[in-house]
């Protein structure tokens, strides 16, 4: 029988991450105690020690589960067939729809670029994070190759693009009330996430596209 994914164990193990999820994206890793999580979870904190052995490895874990979850219906948008351009941009709907649906996910996720010095390096977590987004670059990096060798996008830099998309999205659901004051209307209202797709698409066609050649 196949060992469970690291990321799937126990019921109990899902509910301590569904604590933590919000009071980490709310109060960073150093503003978060465990004895919070446990409390929340209906645990003593000895007991939350059978499943984590240290904050760093909870915190670790969450951030694992949320690029898990984008993961999946992002490869499958890059994956499905269609031209470059339109496979780009329907991963980038799926992206914004998973932000948009999970308001805790962008915070978080902007908030572990700046807290990984708490991080060991070395915990299987962090190591299961890294191997998700190693796999995105690397199937973002074969649709815009594609698009290259295809002629209708130009050679973009991966890493930039990367940057790029990290920027456009995870920073805009994360900009919290500065966003909503900038926009004139709350970030994830219904139109106003059509109204990214629209705009981040727009800016995607322009900035990739090759012009038409006449003649």
């Amino acid at each position: 029988m196949a060992a469970e994914p690291a990321l799937l164990k126990s019921p109990s193990r899902e509910k301590i991450l569904d604590a933590a999820e919000p009071l980490f994206a709310r109060q960073g890793f150093a503003g978060t105690g465990l004895a919070e999580v446990a409390a929340r979870v209906g645990l003593s904190k000895s007991s939350l020690f059978h499943h984590f052995s240290s904050k760093a490895q909870l915190y670790a874990a969450v951030v694992a589960r949320i690029l898990a979850r984008i993961e999946a219906p992002v490869l499958a948008a890059l994956a499905a067939p269609g031209a470059p351009l339109a496979r780009l941009e329907r991963a980038i709907d799926t992206l914004v729809d998973v932000l948009a649906a999970n308001p805790t996910f962008a915070r978080l996720l902007l908030r572990s670029l700046f807290e990984d010095d708490e991080l060991a390096g070395d915990l299987p977590e962090e190591e299961e994070a890294n191997a998700v987004i190693q796999r995105l670059v690397a199937a973002l990096a074969r649709v815009l190759d594609e698009g290259v060798s295809a002629g209708v996008l130009r050679p973009a830099s991966v890493p930039h693009t990367v940057q790029t998309l990290i920027g456009a999205t995870v920073y805009h659901f994360a900009s919290g009330e500065f966003g909503n004051e900038l926009l004139g209307a709350p970030l994830f209202a219904a139109a106003e996430v059509r109204r990214r797709k629209h705009e981040l698409k727009a800016l995607l066609r322009h900035g990739l596209t090759l012009p038409r050649r006449t003649g």
